[in-house]
């Protein structure tokens, strides 16, 4: 059985967030309010999809967002004015890791401002790593997200469910897998190579990625495994066969030294993206 709750954020951190919404203009948000969606619980709604348990113990399960029409939400990385996504796992048993495998998200310029998220209905597959092979899951979680249309709303959501036996294979979620960002091998990339300034408050780094071009326009997502250092929107840049994509790290401790081999660059196009970890000296 699954089951989820929500309820609205109300903290500095969600306020900002939906003060935020006023920068699209009082007209537009007093537009969203009038669709009578100012309610988390009828933007978006949560379960878990079961799953099935993979060959080698771990059990493929998903997580499944619903949002209501004209809404998105984010993608982990979720540009200049998203608010990435918080899982909490504590509360399960027999769980020792999730790993998520995220679908190719899509890019929105609103106002000026671009974020990365998705719409409609989200599958977000969950490869979870038990404990006790052969034993049940009791999966518990808490998600904290962002979902905007004309104006933001801060969401918590609860989700449960108890995962046992072999399930079954699920097509939503075979066709979020098959959705998931191409291996640098698999897009064709031949060279990556960073470089790395100082600037005033952090470093500059310049990725160089020989890679054929993605469909539509292309835009570069650098992120570091710590959460609290500060990584710019990337300005891409394309000559040829040769990416140049352009960012800042601003830390928020010194001393910092940026470890190349950490760094993961997401290059996004329309309906593909290209996902590579660890650059070269460039």
């Amino acid at each position: 059985m699954t089951r989820f709750a929500a309820r609205s954020i109300l903290s500095p951190v969600a306020a900002a967030v939906v003060a935020a919404a006023w920068l699209c203009g009082p007209g537009l948000a007093l537009a969203a309010r009038a669709s009578g969606i100012v309610d988390p619980a009828q933007a978006v709604s949560a379960r878990v999809l079961p799953g099935w348990r993979m060959a080698d113990g771990h059990r493929m399960a998903a997580l499944e967002l619903s949002l209501a029409p004209g809404w998105h939400t984010y993608w982990r990385a979720p540009g200049e004015a998203g608010i990435p996504p918080s899982l909490d796992w504590s509360a399960s048993t027999n769980l020792k890791a999730v790993t998520i495998h995220w679908p190719v998200p899509q890019v929105f310029d609103i106002g000026g401002v671009r974020s990365i998220g998705y719409v409609g209905r989200v599958v977000l597959p969950l490869e979870l790593t038990p404990k006790t092979a052969g034993a049940p899951i009791a999966l518990r979680a808490g998600v904290d997200l962002g979902v905007c249309d004309e104006i933001c709303l801060p969401v918590a959501l609860s989700v449960s469910a108890d995962l046992g036996g072999p399930g079954g294979k699920d097509a939503a979620i075979a066709q979020a897998l098959a959705r998931r960002p191409e291996t640098a091998a698999e897009a064709g990339l031949t060279r990556a190579t960073c470089s790395v300034e100082p600037i005033a408050d952090g470093l500059r780094v310049t990725a160089r990625l020989m890679l054929p071009p993605l469909p539509g326009r292309e835009v570069t997502v650098m992120e570091l495994p710590d959460p609290t250092t500060w990584v710019s929107g990337a300005k891409t840049t394309r000559r040829g066969n040769m990416l140049t994509a352009v960012a800042e790290v601003v830390p928020v401790r010194a001393p910092f030294t940026l470890d190349r081999k950490t760094l993961t660059i997401t290059v996004l196009g329309r309906g593909r993206a290209v996902e590579l970890h660890g650059c070269g000296a460039g």
